[in-house]
């Protein structure tokens, strides 16, 4: 078997950092002559280019070829760079590997961490003076001199279930948090994290398939009402010594310091702690010099509070940016430091998607915003003091979904430019004009390919089930005749972490489409409740109702989108989904079968408890206070009803929403006598992606259930 992969693969510009002067950027280039990657500079008024690191430079003493760069960072004085390579997965991401220093003053290029394990480090980060960097290794945090390249280990006691530095599981997972400890603004302290997670139950993987006998993998995760981690933040100085720890008022066990930070220019920290029902944000700042800690601000929700990364000190550290749906809205507002004082700087029935760039000289927040069209993203801008109107800055030509990556004095952007029809235009720009300077990669050859198979666009249409208008997409077979009837493919996801309607490339939705063309009318539907730009009532209407009301959303779709297009076979519906998609896919077909014929869910959760509780609880409550809605919530807790064909498909190794999921469905339909098709992934997460041969096989699987299943073409 002879299969082309990466045919329609496309092409990124990047990883760019803007330089401290803020007039040009630098990127990678491969270098033709001998491979690697030269770092290069654009000047960006000019378009000049000139090569700051070559890719000799970055051959190791005693080696023949250049290091692979994954990633890299500039100090702040840009005289020195950190390079990281030879990465490694930690949970999801690659977060550990080999880091080294280029020292472009004396062009020494040094391998950190000489006396630790290799591909051991995480987190490497300059000092603020760049004459050493921090970072984690094995659990502990360490700091090494650039000079001398002595190490001086900061602390001794990470391993077993001591976790210094970094986090757990979960707190990756669900609070985004990965890197975690912060140099002081003098350089002199490091505040860290530190997670205990002695009381965490540990789930097993098993590994069955690399040895004769089985091997289990523990894996710390806390369930559903079940303990989580002891969490603490410290402070100890970069010389060494005892950590001093700030005494957070609570349980430890049931709050989360989701967010710390210093304060510029200061011995304090901001922490954030929040309830373990996540509807409550307590904001701390903390001393490191006295450990006392003070209360300035408490954000509230009925529902739930979602963590944001807005947070930007101005006026001499005396305010300092902050994200809320107080309004009803997601805006951003300037805080007091005792935050006493609350000003919107963002305004309007509409969401704040992203902030950008916050420019104090100019006086300007650049964001992203969507107030008239949820599928699509364009960049505004709003003045720092709130007042005026927001100002759109995205021409109304770039119709479709733009991101930018702004210089720190706001002049200039990187835009990445793409609707369901272009691939990712990179290209450079000016601000506030937009005027575009030049293109730097338009992805034309793939654009060109695409365009070449002739398929049909995604069309974006309205779906009016009543109470609410929801957002859909459809895609019809190419060779599409209105007066047939063909079978419906519904694609779902539905939980609050995303969202599947966007007017985005998204690699050219190409399973679609080549289901599409198998002779389906493939479709998407936005539940209430998914990620979304539609304010805080569209996002919390799912609270206690996980799987409830988007399922019911997702069945009075489908009634509404048959009833609406004569063009559709109503005895051949499908609906199939991924991880959040699978849940509603069997929530659907158990609850519904009277609507869908077949269904197929991949990597599903089955009975939300067996779930993580971060996660499960912010968007549910806890167990003691919605046993019902858990049980409703939850598929297996329906299975007796099935009617229709159901593929259900899982990789044992998922350490994400675990194989256990699984089993525990096969077992309620076998004991309720339900027929139906299984396919199990060895040693495959989340993703089903690893070993070889993997995805093809799975794709081909799922192809095959649809051809028998759900016949294609009209009649």
């Amino acid at each position: 078997m002879f299969i082309k992969k990466n045919i329609y693969e496309q092409k990124s510009f990047g990883p760019v950092r803007w330089m401290k002067d803020n007039k040009g950027y630098s990127t990678l280039e491969t270098n033709k002559e001998i491979g690697g990657h030269d770092i290069v500079k654009y000047d960006a008024r000019s378009g000049t280019r000139s090569v700051l690191v070559s890719a000799n430079q970055l051959i190791p003493e005693g080696k023949n070829e250049p290091i692979t760069i994954s990633d890299y960072k500039w100090s702040l004085d840009n005289n020195k760079l950190l390079l990281f390579t030879n990465t490694r997965k930690v949970w999801r991401y690659h977060t550990r590997g080999d880091y080294w220093v280029l020292d472009l003053k004396t062009n020494k290029l040094v391998r950190l961490g000489q006396s630790l394990p290799t591909a051991t480090l995480m987190f490497a980060k300059f000092s603020p003076d760049a004459s050493k960097v921090a970072y984690v290794s094995e659990l502990n945090i360490y700091s090494e001199n650039l000079e001398s390249h002595k190490i001086d280990q900061i602390t001794k006691d990470g391993g077993g279930n001591i976790i210094n530095g970094t986090f757990d599981w979960v707190y990756e997972e669900e609070l985004n948090c990965r890197d975690g400890f912060r140099w002081s603004p003098d350089g002199e302290n490091i505040a860290y994290w530190q997670s205990d997670t002695k009381d965490v139950g540990t789930f097993y993987i098993i590994n069955n398939v690399d040895s004769i006998y089985s091997k289990p993998i523990p894996l710390p995760y806390p369930k559903v009402g079940t303990e989580l981690s002891t969490v603490k933040v410290g402070v100890v100085s970069v010389d060494g010594g005892a950590t001093k720890w700030f005494k957070v008022p609570g349980d430890p066990k049931n709050n989360y310091l989701a967010r710390m930070d210093f304060i510029p220019n200061s011995k304090e920290v901001m922490i954030q702690q929040l309830n373990r029902r996540q509807n409550t944000n307590k904001i701390w700042v903390g001393d490191i010099e006295n450990m006392e800690l003070t209360t300035i601000m408490t954000e509230k929700d009925e529902a739930f509070l979602d963590i944001h990364d807005d947070v930007r000190w101005l006026e001499n550290e005396k305010y300092f940016t902050w994200s809320s749906e107080r309004d009803g809205w997601l805006h951003l507002y300037k805080v007091s430091r005792d935050g006493k004082v609350i000003q919107p700087i963002t305004k309007g029935d509409f969401d704040v998607v992203e902030i950008n760039s916050i420019d104090p000289k100019g006086g300007y927040v650049y964001y992203i915003a969507s107030p008239d069209n949820f599928t699509q993203r364009y960049l505004y801008r709003s003045r720092i003091d709130g007042k005026g109107d927001a100002e759109r800055i995205t021409p109304s030509t770039n119709s479709g979904q733009s991101s930018y990556q702004i210089s720190n004095d706001a002049k200039w952007g990187i835009q990445v430019f793409q609707n369901a029809v272009t691939p990712p235009i990179y290209s450079l720009i000016s601000l506030p004009n937009h005027k575009q300077k030049r293109i730097l990669e338009d992805n034309k050859e793939l654009k060109n390919k695409f365009d070449a198979l002739a398929l049909n666009s995604k069309e974006f249409v309205k779906v009016n089930i009543g109470d609410v208008l929801l957002d859909a997409y459809m895609i019809k077979p190419k060779d599409f005749d209105a007066s047939k009837t063909y079978p419906l493919l519904f694609y779902v996801y539905g939980e609050p972490a995303a969202s599947t309607v966007q007017d985005n490339w998204a690699g050219g939705s190409l399973w679609d489409q080549y289901m599409a063309q198998k002779g389906y009318v493939v479709m998407s539907v936005d539940n209430r409740g998914t990620k979304t730009p539609r304010g805080n009532k569209w996002r919390k209407s799912i609270y206690g109702q996980i799987g409830i009301l988007a399922s019911e959303d997702q069945s009075k779709a489908a009634k509404e989108i048959l009833k609406t297009y004569d063009f559709l076979d109503s005895s051949r519906v499908g609906i199939w989904g991924w991880s959040g998609g699978g849940q509603m896919t069997l929530n659907c077909m158990f609850k519904y079968p009277e609507i869908y014929s077949s269904g197929l869910a991949v990597s599903f959760v089955s009975d939300q408890r067996l779930y993580d509780a971060t996660y499960q609880e912010r968007y549910m409550g806890l167990l003691e206070d919605n046993a019902k809605g858990y049980h409703d919530g939850s598929p297996i807790n329906f299975a007796q009803n099935l009617e229709g064909n159901l593929m259900i498909m899982h990789g044992t190794a998922d350490d994400n929403v675990h194989y256990q999921s699984f089993e525990m469905l096969v077992n309620k339909l076998i004991k309720h006598n339900k027929m139906f098709n299984m396919m199990s992934y060895p040693m495959r997460a989340h993703r089903i992606n690893e070993r070889e041969n993997t995805s093809y096989h799975l794709r081909e699987t799922m192809e095959v259930f649809w051809e028998k299943n759900l016949p294609a073409g009209g009649r």
